[in-house]
């Protein structure tokens, strides 16, 4: 027997549309170069998101075809995050930060036919524009200065075509595409389907994740190029609330200039962010004003206790969720459960730095051998995954590729132990984990540890090779401006939660931590810097 309802596709548009009608009003703001804000609205968002697929088609692009976008976080960006897919087209979003050659492989791999770009990036478009086979290159003027010859202006290709009527899509066509950092191998292509897009945003707007509602203000920090903008964009419009995009400022002064002059309720970002906000709010404590319902989620990286105090000293409730680009990327949500309203104030603090549990319909699981591991909260394992909105594949993958097991779960690569609550806690990645005379030590563990120390802005803790111990751990730290500290009293900081065997090796202070395109620890760079590193030397300060 059936059910008897309708058969009704889940997909962006229906998102947009009902945006437009009941939330016309409400403002989008986006962060320009030179600091000022445009404001447009949901009306005007949709009108021009319906040009845009109108010229696109006119253009002679067709359902399935991909276009590029190499924009920052603005109303632009928002406008090709629906006009493209809801067009039938596929939106492929490209990180700026990349090297020009990673750039043009990754549009050459995705068989990108149009480009849609600020006019600010333009020279990093310069660098690669001869290794690509675009057709047409469309400038968004966030500058307000004319747009240079040959490239078209961004108004003036929306005005080659009448408002597009959307076309019936089927849920499972694809959205938007984007690819991997790269950090092993080249980067691969994730393809978003229009039901997973709707079911994540669904997912994420709810209270225990980000808890998104339409009188909410939204400040997505993490850049909309980098994993989907971890579906916030697409969770806002849903939810008909205020979106304030930063634009390309995303230094601490300027997101806490609009954090307060918007009132922004919601936002989100990687730790690297927030260590230089909560630091500048603690050195300037009467500067800004932050709204009082103010809620930060943290991802990318293991979220510091430290850091989490600091948030809770002044006033900011702060959220630690854990995703992947394959996961569209959100797949867990750390928030203590109604039964744990009396733990100590500690265990409650070591569970709200833990990834989380699981959102719903994601499920999860350990394997260690072959053999899924118990969830003890002690037994490291692979973390392994599925569900209706993780990737099944990759975009024309590699021969090679062994990314998804035999019975169809995602092996993310990250080692954790899960706890009999459910709750996810990320000890390494698999290649970042050392292995110490066959016992593991946790990089992770050991960097937010250090940096719970009141000197320490930034620390990564790597791998390096030992001739007695297989691999000893070695700690690169960056100290904060006017603070001093010697190796010896940060190996006795951890020595108060580690055992001496985990402790770093060598602890070495650097101006510096080489960060990945989008603000990771870049560890792979760390262990090339000290390879070889002589362990019977003396400590360098």
């Amino acid at each position: 027997m059936l059910g008897t309802m309708m058969n009704y596709p889940l997909t962006l548009t229906p998102i947009l549309e009902r945006a437009a009608r009941l939330f016309g009003s409400v403002e989008i703001v986006s962060g320009l170069p030179d600091r000022r804000v445009l404001r447009s609205t949901y009306a005007s968002v949709a009108a021009r998101a319906r040009k845009l697929g109108a010229a696109l088609a006119k253009g002679g692009l067709q359902r399935g075809d991909r276009v590029g976008s190499l924009m920052w976080n603005n109303v632009w960006q928002l406008e090709a995050y629906f006009g493209v897919p809801a067009s039938g087209c596929v939106l492929h979003t490209l990180n700026p930060r990349l090297h020009p050659d990673e750039l043009a492989y990754i549009v050459n791999h995705g068989g990108d036919r149009m480009l849609l770009i600020d006019d600010v990036l333009l020279p990093v478009y310069e660098r690669f524009r001869d290794k690509v086979r675009l057709e047409r290159v469309i400038v968004a003027p966030t500058t307000g200065k004319p747009v240079p010859a040959p490239y078209q202006t961004y108004d003036d290709f929306l005005n080659e075509a009448d408002e597009l009527e959307f076309p019936r899509l089927d849920e499972n066509e694809a959205a938007v595409m984007c690819y991997t950092s790269g950090t092993t191998g080249a980067p691969k292509g994730v393809v978003y389907s229009h039901r997973a897009l709707v079911l994540h945003a669904f997912a994420i707007a709810l209270p225990d994740c980000f808890f998104l509602a339409q009188a909410d203000s939204v400040m997505p920090v993490v850049p909309m190029f980098h994993a989907n903008g971890w579906g916030l964009p697409s969770a806002s419009t849903m939810v008909g609330a205020r979106q304030v995009l930063p634009g390309p400022n995303l230094d601490p002064a300027s997101l806490l200039d609009l954090l307060d002059r918007e009132k922004v309720t919601r936002a989100a970002g990687v730790p690297t962010v927030w260590l230089g906000v909560v630091d500048l709010l603690q050195r300037c404590p009467d500067r800004w004003r932050l709204h009082p319902r103010l809620l930060v989620a943290v991802g990318g990286a293991a979220l510091p206790e430290s850091l989490i105090v600091a948030f809770d000293r002044l006033g900011i409730a702060v959220r630690h969720a854990w995703g992947m680009t394959e996961l569209t990327p959100v797949g867990s949500a750390s928030v203590p459960k109604a039964s744990m309203s009396d733990w100590p104030a500690a265990d409650l603090l070591a569970l709200r730095a833990k990834q989380g549990t699981p959102l719903p319909f994601v499920e999860v699981r350990g394997v260690e051998g072959g053999r899924e591991v118990p969830w003890d909260g002690e037994t490291m394992a692979e973390l392994q995954v599925r569900g209706p909105w993780v990737a099944a594949s990759y975009h024309n993958p590699p021969a090679n590729c062994e990314s998804w097991t035999d019975d169809g779960w995602f092996r993310t690569g990250d080692v954790v132990t899960i706890d009999p609550e459910g709750y996810i806690k990320i000890a390494d990645r698999s290649k970042d984990l050392i292995k110490s005379g066959g016992e593991w030590i946790s990089s992770v563990d050991l960097e937010n540890a250090l940096l719970g120390h009141p000197a320490v802005r930034e620390a990564a803790v790597v791998a390096i090779a030992h001739p007695r111990w297989g691999e000893r751990p070695l700690a690169a730290v960056v100290l904060k401006e006017r603070c001093h500290a010697t190796p010896a009293e940060l190996r006795e900081h951890l020595a108060a939660r580690f055992s001496s065997w985990q402790l770093p090796d060598a602890i070495l202070f650097v101006p510096e931590i080489p960060h990945t395109s989008v603000g990771k620890l870049r560890k792979s760079s760390l262990r090339e810097m000290f390879a070889g590193w002589d362990w019977d030397r003396a400590e360098g300060a």
